[in-house]
């Protein structure tokens, strides 16, 4: 029988740490507003101040935070002994990266540059450096996340042997006009995400099967992704995404089904229905017989997600935690992941033996 005490219980966000270092965030676009800001103010996370090209919006930005509003990116990067919080877009990362003080603390936002050289440039000037650098991929540390991790690690689902991603959504790509005229645009600024939670469930697998492409509606370069992960003989992993399903909320969905071999587990990832407004997330979990249990859930993936990751940060720079997860050096395995969909979704399919061309 389900133990609901034990249900209830799983770890939703990461312990706090003792003295965290004040952090100094490079960028003041929406994420910084609606996420970086709201999360450092609820963990309770000194921001010393915030730099930004727009030293106007910079400025707005620390007024509303009780910060300091940088003039110049060197001015910021002078700060010691603090965490450098990079908000900024990927082909803008190397170069802030270059300006940091040796064996600095940087939380480096997602994707890890545009592509796998932009990554692995990344990597070696982390290396080059002594940075402690680690890759804000915050959906891992979501409260429905850590507690779905929390409950495979119990052993409450016991071998995973199917997992499901599946989004049937409008999303306003209007909100993001950078994003036109980009080259990648889907997986490496979405789905993503989805790529990385698989990585830290299941491991690095054997490879992939992808096809992304974009949608006659939409300006952007790819809004619809169909992916199959390799995990050999014994499990199931597909991803089937879709941004254009413009036909009212009724049948729309973004979730994750997880399946094992002696449980299971539903995701309600709500921030993306109505996005930006969102729905609250959900958590449902089944044991053998017994019904399904929806997991009381303390919080969102916006913006308690974000607190959770720079906790893990923090903890790592304090000792109490003994590994940085999400570093560098694992993020790159997760960009390599992202290469090979581009890379498979640029061949061609198998061919049908004996139908005419």
């Amino acid at each position: 029988m389900t133990d609901r005490s034990a249900m209830q219980s799983l770890r939703q966000h990461w312990p706090l740490a003792s003295a965290p270092r004040p952090i100094v965030i490079i960028g003041a676009g929406s994420i910084v507003s609606d996420a970086h800001l709201p999360a450092y103010g609820k963990a309770g996370y000194p921001v010393l101040g915030i730099y930004d090209p727009d030293q106007e919006k910079a400025s707005q930005l620390a007024a509303q935070w009780d910060c300091q509003a940088f003039s110049t990116l060197a001015e910021a990067t002078a700060e010691k002994s603090v965490v450098f919080d990079l908000a900024i877009p990927p082909a803008a990362i190397v170069g802030v990266l270059d300006q940091l003080p040796q064996g600095a603390a940087v939380l480096i936002q997602k994707p890890m540059g545009s592509d796998l050289a932009e990554a692995t440039e990344i990597l070696a000037l982390c290396r080059a450096k002594d940075l402690q650098a680690a890759v804000n991929f915050q959906l891992r540390f979501s409260p429905m996340m850590l507690a779905l991790q929390d409950a495979i690690d119990k052993g409450m689902l016991g071998e995973v042997l199917d997992f499901d991603a599946w989004l049937a959504l409008d999303t306003p790509w209007g909100l993001w006009k950078f994003l036109e005229g980009l080259p990648r645009v889907e997986i490496t600024l979405h789905s993503i995400h989805y790529l990385d939670l698989i990585r830290a469930v299941l491991g690095n697998p054997l490879g992939i099967h992808a096809r992304t492409l974009g949608h006659p509606s939409s300006s952007m370069a790819q809004t619809r992704t169909s992916a199959i992960l390799d995990y050999g003989d014994r499990v199931r992993c597909c991803l089937s995404i879709n941004h254009d399903h413009a036909y009212g909320r009724r049948f729309q969905a973004c979730e994750f089904r997880v399946c094992g071999s002696a449980g299971a587990a539903y995701v309600k990832l709500g921030v993306n229905l109505d996005y930006p407004h969102g729905e609250p997330d959900e958590l449902w979990i089944k044991q053998g017989t017994d019904e399904w249990q929806q997991v009381s859930l303390t919080g969102e993936w916006f913006p308690d997600a974000f607190a959770s990751r720079m906790s893990q940060l923090q903890r790592f720079l304090t000792g109490e935690d003994e590994r940085l997860i999400s570093n560098v050096e694992d993020s790159w395995q997760t960009m390599a992941l992202v290469e090979a969909a581009y890379n498979s979704s640029a061949a061609p399919a198998t061919p049908i033996a004996g139908l005419p061309e």
